[in-house]
């Protein structure tokens, strides 16, 4: 035997305490608060299922998650159509609380000219400074839907989904 510590997993401990852990990654589109989805969810894989882009994957615990390494999300509204549990709602569609940004890694701005995330971006929400094309991307986040188009299309995985605050405002009809 080696010796080293093993320590039991901070999630595994966790939900042997009853607590949750709540998932960072993005929930399906359509998705009710953290909380509320992990109650409602049954965890049937109809999302999964109903998905034409395939970007929709069973993540740990078997809740559902969207990949955008996968692909792009078009926000057709399949996999809430597909929710029996009403984890998903079709008033929440256009309240999707993620948008891209940008990490570590990026080449172009270490001096490589890359701009697949840019040509990636159906929304042009992805921009890069003026010249050789060299520079790190801006990324307009009013004008990213928060599709993925640009994550899968990065070739050193420098991108990735971030939760963004909906304003009151926003969320209201």
């Amino acid at each position: 035997m080696s010796g080293a510590l093993v320590r039991p997993s901070p999630s595994r401990r966790a939900f042997l305490r009853g607590r949750r852990q709540v998932d960072s990654r993005p929930r399906p589109p359509g998705a009710v608060d953290e909380a509320l989805f992990v109650d409602r969810c049954i965890r049937c894989d109809g999302c999964v299922e109903a998905c034409p882009e395939r970007v929709l994957v069973r993540a740990d615990g078997g809740f559902p998650i969207l990949d955008p390494s996968l692909g792009e999300c078009t926000f057709c509204g399949d996999c809430v159509a597909a929710c029996a549990d009403q984890a998903l709602l079709p008033s929440l569609l256009a309240e999707w609380p993620w948008r891209a940004a940008l990490g570590a890694g990026c080449l172009s701005g270490q001096g490589v000219v890359c701009q697949a995330c840019r040509d990636a971006c159906g929304e042009r929400a992805i921009r890069f400074p003026p010249g050789a094309g060299l520079g790190a991307p801006m990324i307009d986040a009013s004008a990213c839907s928060g599709c993925g188009a640009c994550i899968g299309a990065c070739p050193t995985s420098a991108l990735r989904l971030q939760r963004i605050a909906i304003s009151q405002s926003a969320a209201s009809p």
